[in-house]
């Protein structure tokens, strides 16, 4: 019998494995548009200001290790879009087709909009990212634009895909 999934608010002791999975995601694929993997002491603080500033980080906790992370950070910085948020999902390459990325980002919506979040958008790089844009489709959110050969990484053009989904009452009545 496998172990139970269970999402969590990330530590700090979660760091090292987060980082490894990131990593592992910049220097393979194309979901980041970063070209070197981040030490581990700027992973940290990039943890740390997210939670500092009331953002959920999650973590999916397979019996003791880390399979998975996600937050929620600001979507741009100006204040007019204080009340959107940008997801991001990544998956250890050992844990993938095992719904933990589908479990991270529905908890990660939940806790966004506890938080008073009224609209969440995914930013997917790489239009062949079939996997991710599923996933986010299958949560609500919708397609709303492609920025074609906006990015280059590991020899080749890479498109953008944005998707967004409402939160709580969304754009039905102000926040």
């Amino acid at each position: 019998m496998s172990p139970a999934v269970i999402i969590r608010t990330a530590t700090p002791a979660d760091i090292d494995d987060i980082t490894a999975i990131y990593a592992h995601a910049v220097e393979h694929g194309t979901a980041s548009f970063e070209i070197e993997p981040p030490t581990i002491a700027e992973m940290a603080m990039r943890q740390k200001n997210l939670l500092d500033g009331g953002f959920p980080y999650l973590v999916a906790d397979v019996g003791g290790t880390v399979a998975g992370y996600a937050y929620a950070g600001p979507y741009r910085p100006r204040i007019a879009y204080r009340h959107t948020v940008e997801d991001s999902v990544y998956v250890s390459p050992r844990a993938t087709r095992r719904g933990i990325g589908r479990l991270l980002l529905t908890e990660l919506m939940t806790r966004s909009e506890a938080c008073g979040f009224r609209q969440v958008v995914a930013v997917i790089g790489d239009s062949q990212q079939t996997a991710s844009i599923e996933l986010h489709r299958s949560l609500g959110f919708s397609p709303v634009g492609t920025l074609k050969n906006i990015g280059f990484k590991h020899g080749r053009w890479l498109d953008t895909v944005l998707m967004q989904r409402p939160l709580g009452q969304g754009a039905d009545a102000p926040p």
